[in-house]
């Protein structure tokens, strides 16, 4: 006869208890997708392989081979470099990973198709241009999905998390902060947080990712049967507003299909808050931007005592700046412009990197803070916190209701 061990349950419960184990909300093992690609190489999809060799390794490899040729040549013609083939022992050095997107594999014929991630820096090197891409502020991404109507932000796992996290972003000009999922992200970036306008909680949940703004991707999917035809509506909403830039329907045959239709929503999606961008929606909220602590009146008898009091001089600081140098000229400007901040003693660039990000070494009185504000005073986006920061210029864009003189004279 088998017992049944219920009496085992209260003295594991009073285990738990006395060990001190707490089961929190957000715990579990459901959470957290890691982004796939976050660099800013360049990418070549959906080139076609046909070899055959001896034997199924030697025609894969011969077809990756293949890939990587077809595939700088596409990127050269797309760059407008016109650039011929360059040596495999080269395309080896700036391929930076092989994508297999679909294979067919037989006992000696490789059948394929692939895409190919190069260098920026090094394949720009080759073909004689700018690495330089000016991109958006850093804006935090939360994806909602909406399902049999239920909507989940970074509360579990989802397709459309997993499609977000696939898509490579460095080609972008909009500048993705894609959270896992996992830790507070459910707590502080969910459907809950979307409708709240207030700016000052909006400010402390930005700063812990990074972010001067935010974006939120919408999905909702409606299933016609079991098993059947998928559609998806897609919204580009934007900022603590919730504010709707555009929206569009996909449809898919089954629901096998639901993932590629939720990687096509996110290129489609990408593209329209690029357009944005150049358009001038995507501006920086002024409510989201460094607010300095309010000043306390003193009056006239307090104000005279403090003048013959000796105020202790302020420690000089030294700060680590990190700022785009695209060319020796920004580098120059750059450190003109930190010198010109008051309070700024020295600026010195210890770290040099033309076409990338430099470092530079600033002496400031008085603290990192005191030296964020003044940078943000003169129109730098500043990002991070206390002596090691990075800064950008803020892209000028016309408001979306002016529109750009083109007209010529005469």
């Amino acid at each position: 006869m088998r017992l049944k061990p219920l009496f085992l349950v209260p003295a594991a419960v009073a285990l738990m208890l006395g060990a001190g184990v707490s089961i929190a909300q957000i715990e579990g093992s459901g959470r957290g997708v890691a982004p796939v690609d976050s660099s800013s190489d360049y990418e070549v999809s959906g080139v076609r392989v046909d070899v055959a060799a001896k034997d199924a390794d030697s025609a894969r490899l011969g077809g990756w081979r293949v890939a990587q040729r077809k595939a700088w040549l596409q990127l050269s013609k797309r760059l407008g470099a016109g650039r011929g083939l360059v040596p495999d022992s080269t395309l080896d050095s700036i391929v930076t990973g092989i994508v297999v997107e679909n294979e067919q594999i037989g006992p000696k014929r490789y059948v394929a198709t692939l895409g190919v991630l190069f260098d920026r820096n090094r394949a720009g090197a080759i073909l004689g241009i700018s690495n330089y891409v000016l991109r958006s502020p850093p804006m935090v991404v939360i994806p909602i999905v909406w399902s049999g109507g239920v909507a989940t932000g970074f509360e579990q796992r989802t397709l459309w998390q997993e499609a977000w996290a696939r898509y490579r972003t460095g080609g972008s000009s909009i500048d993705y902060i894609r959270p896992t999922g996992s830790g507070p992200d459910p707590l502080l970036l969910n459907l809950g947080q979307t409708q709240r306008p207030g700016r000052g909680w909006w400010r402390a949940v930005l700063d812990q990712y990074g972010g001067t703004d935010v974006l939120i991707p919408t999905v909702k999917l409606y299933r016609q049967w079991p098993g059947g035809p998928v559609i998806g509506v897609f919204q580009a909403r934007q900022g603590p507003d919730n504010r709707l830039l555009s929206q569009f329907t996909l449809r898919v045959g089954s629901v096998s299909g639901v993932p590629a239709l939720l990687d096509a929503g996110v290129k489609r999606l990408d593209e329209t808050y690029q357009s944005a961008l150049r358009a001038g929606y995507l501006r920086s909220d002024p409510g989201l931007s460094y607010v300095p602590p309010s000043e306390v009146p003193v009056d006239d008898d307090e104000a005279g005592e403090t003048l013959v009091t000796d105020v202790p001089a302020q420690p000089v600081v030294s700060v680590s700046v990190q700022f785009d140098t695209p060319g020796v000229a920004a580098v120059t400007a750059g450190e003109a412009a930190l010198r010109a901040v008051p309070g700024v003693s020295s600026a010195t660039t210890s770290s040099l990197a033309l076409g990338g990000v430099s470092v530079m070494t600033v002496g400031f009185t008085g603290t990192p803070d005191a030296l964020k504000a003044a940078l943000e005073a003169r129109g730098w986006q500043v990002f991070g916190s206390g002596t090691t920061i990075r800064i950008r210029r803020a892209p000028r864009l016309l408001p979306p209701d002016l529109v750009p003189d083109n007209s010529t004279a005469g």
